[in-house]
């Protein structure tokens, strides 16, 4: 298999493992937390390309400190989970940042870790991104019930004897192991965009929970294929033109959205008119 039909076949697994997760994160309403997520993982994936890991395995490491961290702030009295999100994000890309500086003569080039690199991928981040969709639907699928309820009663949930903690790690989790498998393709800052456009247009497009977890992974296949296509014809960045199919995406849907919204423009005949007219 060349390298374009290998930059293919992973643009396929991990805008469909993307937009998978993405629907469990926009739902939840966790977009904050999946941003952080992605921004964090920089050291871990720096770190590795500097000692001679595999980036991924890197970014899973830093990734398992993150989502530690962050589910301890979250509970804290008085601080919460945007508090968590916002110094996991802003601390984890400065000491990404700081690292680079410090480390010379990284074997990979900066720009990769930030912005992806399909065409480069290994036949390793294919089973890896093939790894992270099967658990994650596996997952939702042994705890799907409970995922929904506490997604949208949070209320009742509690109210129920259920303990919210274990189902927001898992969704924590899931969006970790997302942005690891992603990272090859699209890197650290433009990861969040694959993960919450294909979710956000396919809300907007179908009105279930079922729905949105089945249309959102078709949305990020497909933006992954025309990315890499658009790259190639067009010879440009594969990560940009696939966040920017996927935002593209999302753009009809809320276009359509909109338009089906609008009354329509036929003018209601006049009480009066429609009376003259009968009696006439």
């Amino acid at each position: 298999m060349g390298y374009f039909e290998r930059a293919l076949v992973a643009a396929i697994v991990i805008g469909a493992g993307a937009g998978f997760v993405g629907a469990l994160v926009v739902l939840r309403r966790r977009t904050f937390f999946a941003q952080a997520l992605t921004h964090a993982t920089y050291p871990g994936a720096v770190a590795a390309a500097a000692l001679g890991f595999s980036v991924p395995l890197g970014a899973a490491a830093a990734s398992v400190v993150i989502v530690a961290v962050m589910s301890w702030i979250a509970r804290v009295r008085r601080q919460g989970a945007q508090v968590a999100a916002g110094i996991v994000l802003t601390g984890g890309f400065a000491a990404g940042a700081l690292l680079q500086a410090v480390i010379p003569g990284l074997p990979v080039q900066p720009e990769s870790l930030l912005v992806g690199s399909i065409l480069t991928v290994s036949d390793g981040d294919i089973i890896l991104a093939i790894v992270v969709l099967v658990a994650s639907v596996a997952l939702v699928a042994a705890f799907g019930t409970r995922i929904v309820f506490s997604t949208f009663d949070h209320a009742g949930f509690r109210a129920a004897g259920f303990r919210e903690w274990p189902i927001e790690v898992l969704v924590l989790a899931l969006t970790a192991a997302s942005v690891v498998s992603a990272l090859p393709a699209v890197g650290a800052i433009l990861a969040i965009a694959l993960l919450a456009a294909p979710a956000a247009a396919a809300r907007l497009v179908v009105p279930t929970f079922r729905g949105v977890l089945l249309v959102a992974p078709l949305i990020g296949a497909a933006s992954g294929v025309i990315g890499v296509l658009v790259s190639r014809y067009a010879a440009v960045a594969a990560g940009p033109s696939i966040v920017l199919a996927a935002t593209a995406f999302f753009l009809v849907a809320l276009i359509g959205s909109q338009v089906r919204r609008l009354p329509s423009r036929r003018a209601p005949i006049p009480v009066e008119t429609a009376e003259d007219a009968r009696i006439a």
